[in-house]
């Protein structure tokens, strides 16, 4: 049985195009990265080393030519390092403000889990509201702005848990896993020689990116999809298994990460599907089991898709269409 081809919005096909001719067997990933993107959202992405976390958001930032900027985040980085500096100009007689990496238009945020609480922190504003203050001033941020952290699920000594608030912030957080062997034999048939990164260039313009963010914005959700939506997030509120359920943002991260899905798919509308499909990835990372339910080996992403089986799934009496 062949397997069935995605069908893309063209504005979007030839982004993916390009980032599937660097990454192998990503493509789902970078569908989800282009969601997060387009939502105008941040991704958590966890996963071991070598599986390629830098090289796709570094193929991101060049299909969409975006500045791209990187932060190695290590146990003595300072808030101002992310952010910036005022430094003294005796020949002006006055501060200049000189921007840190934050300012860039996407930004890879390395090993994020591996810094202070404060210097994590440093980036939870710009995250939140585009905008950074600094001595007092306030400093807006780049427009994209998108922010890709990575952190390794393996290694805990010398780390710091990211706070319920920053993971609040990601609109997604996603695994890229290991690649087949087949996958990886051609891995390193396309990077036997010169890496593939250095012969793609730009597909899309930081202007274009824009406009297709404001198109995210109207594509259409009907009331009763809203509801399934709450319906679903509620519902983690209340199962037994759960502490600390999701919050009032998740649904709305949840709907922009729907809508912009569907985008992406080549609809200006949102089905159930959208939200069954995201909702592991927009859910599971705002959630915290119990005791109890660590203690049986329930994960948070099986939690989240027995609470998607309990609800109900709206239905049309006209089909989507």
């Amino acid at each position: 049985m062949m397997k069935e081809v995605p069908m893309y919005n063209p504005k979007i096909s030839k982004v993916i195009d390009n980032i599937n001719k660097v990454m192998v067997g990503k493509e789902e990933i970078s569908v989800l990265s282009l969601v997060a993107l387009l939502a105008k959202g941040h991704i958590l992405l966890e996963d071991v080393p070598g599986v390629g976390k830098t090289m796709l958001v570094r193929t991101l930032a060049k299909s969409l030519d975006c500045d791209f900027k990187r932060v190695q985040f290590t146990p003595d980085l300072l808030p101002s390092d992310v952010t910036g500096v005022s430094i003294y100009n005796p020949k002006e007689m006055e501060f200049e403000f000189r921007g840190g990496p934050i300012l860039g238009n996407i930004l890879l945020a390395d090993e994020i889990n591996r810094t202070s609480p404060k210097t994590q922190s440093a980036l939870l504003e710009g995250m939140e509201e585009n905008h950074i203050t600094i001595d007092g001033q306030t400093i807006p941020l780049n427009d994209p702005f998108f922010v890709m952290a990575t952190q390794n699920p393996i290694e805990y000594e010398g780390t710091y848990p990211l706070p319920e608030a920053q993971l609040d912030r990601f609109i997604l957080k996603l695994k890229m896993g290991y690649p087949s062997q087949e996958e990886e034999l051609e891995i390193l048939a396309k990077t036997s020689v010169n890496h593939p990164i250095e012969s793609i260039g730009p597909v899309m313009d930081k202007e274009e990116l824009l406009g297709i963010q404001e198109d995210v914005k109207h594509v259409y959700i009907e009331r009763n999809v809203q509801s399934y939506i709450v319906e679903i997030v509620s519902a983690t509120r209340e199962h037994p298994s759960v502490y600390l359920g999701a919050s009032p943002r998740s649904s709305i991260a949840l709907m922009k990460a729907a809508k912009a899905y569907a985008f992406i798919h080549g609809r200006d509308y949102v089905t159930p599907d959208e939200v069954k499909y995201l909702a592991p990835y927009v859910l599971s990372h705002r959630i915290i089991l119990n005791s109890q339910a660590k203690f049986e080996g329930l994960t948070r992403e099986k939690l989240v898709q027995d609470v998607i089986q309990d609800s109900n799934v709206p239905i049309r009496k006209e089909s989507y269409s």
